[in-house]
């Protein structure tokens, strides 16, 4: 018996709920696929489908059977797109993980593009505010903004910057104390991104030294977008990345406030990198990928110019 194409024909029959069904999508005949998961069975000592003359259903011992089946199928299909993917033409799934606000608003709008030059190009788009594992959560390419390498085994290729604003609505300005100098903030309700740590420091570069605050405020979030629409809403004044409030800023939903400093949360910075695995050198998935998110990079407007 042929156990890999016995594990396939399995698969697919618990996938299409019935043998007729994974026949045809196999494009073979009923009587092959009944026979390889008989096979199976009979190798296992148990059964693995429970078959009536309507349906067919999966037992106990095959659920478990089906996912571990899943899971190897998996496996061998990573590593037939890893030996194709130092060819010319990308091949198979490149596994991306970005941050929330960042995927839904520069990356999403162009995937379909990036899946049209490529057709052999599948993608799977985490989102996500969180450093995560690449190796252990699988991931081949994950998208930062200001954060640094945190491993020596991590490449890092920058691919864009970005500039961070103190913005605030209009009417929270307008009710609130002058705010004509960093240190103005002291006084006033700051909206600040969850970095997981219990301080909170903007650092605003002035042309003597710099000038580190540590602000305060009520409302806490780890979602960027939630503290735009808070302050929006008239909430505070916070620090956010340029292409998430600029079109805010020109609507006069926001006002852009101390323009005159560069400012960032505690020591990050400002640029946009790509990370991946050294054992992922030369994968053309990523670079396609790498290519395809600078391109979109590029076209960013800079300062305080909007389009």
């Amino acid at each position: 018996m042929d156990k890999l194409l016995a594990l396939k024909m399995f698969v697919e029959t618990v996938r299409c709920g019935g043998y007729s069904s994974a026949a045809s999508k196999l494009g073979i005949s009923t009587s092959s696929v009944t026979r390889q998961v008989a096979g199976l069975e009979n190798e296992l000592g148990a059964s693995l489908l429970n078959r009536t003359t309507r349906n067919t259903s999966v037992t106990v011992a095959g659920q478990t059977y089906f996912e571990k089946a899943v899971a190897i199928l998996d496996a061998i299909d990573e590593a037939d797109a890893v030996v194709a993917d130092r060819g010319s033409e990308p091949q198979g799934r490149l596994r991306i993980s970005v941050p929330v606000e960042f995927g839904r608003r520069l990356i999403a709008p162009h995937l379909s593009r990036l899946l049209e030059r490529h057709p052999g190009l599948e993608i799977s788009l985490s989102l996500s505010d969180q450093v995560g594992d690449l190796l252990s959560e699988q991931i081949d390419v994950s998208v930062r903004l200001g954060s640094s390498v945190v491993s020596e085994d991590i490449v890092s290729k920058r691919v864009g910057h970005f500039e961070r604003w103190v913005v605030a609505s209009p009417e929270y300005l307008a009710r609130s104390a002058a705010l004509c100098h960093p240190r103005d903030l002291l006084e006033h309700q700051c909206l600040r991104f969850d970095y997981g740590g219990t301080h909170q420091h903007w650092t605003f570069q002035s042309e003597e030294a710099p000038i580190q605050l540590n602000v305060h405020g009520r409302l806490q979030s780890n979602n960027a977008d939630i503290l735009r629409e808070a302050a929006i809403g008239g909430g505070g004044v916070t620090l956010l990345a340029d292409w998430l409030v600029r079109e805010d800023v020109a609507a006069g939903r926001l006002t852009r406030v101390l323009e005159h400093y560069e400012v960032n949360p505690g020591s990050a910075s400002t640029c946009i990198n790509a990370l991946y695995l050294p054992n992922h050198r030369g994968s053309s998935r990523i670079n396609v990928f790498i290519e395809f998110l600078m391109e979109i990079l590029s076209v960013l407007p800079r300062g305080t110019q909007t389009e």
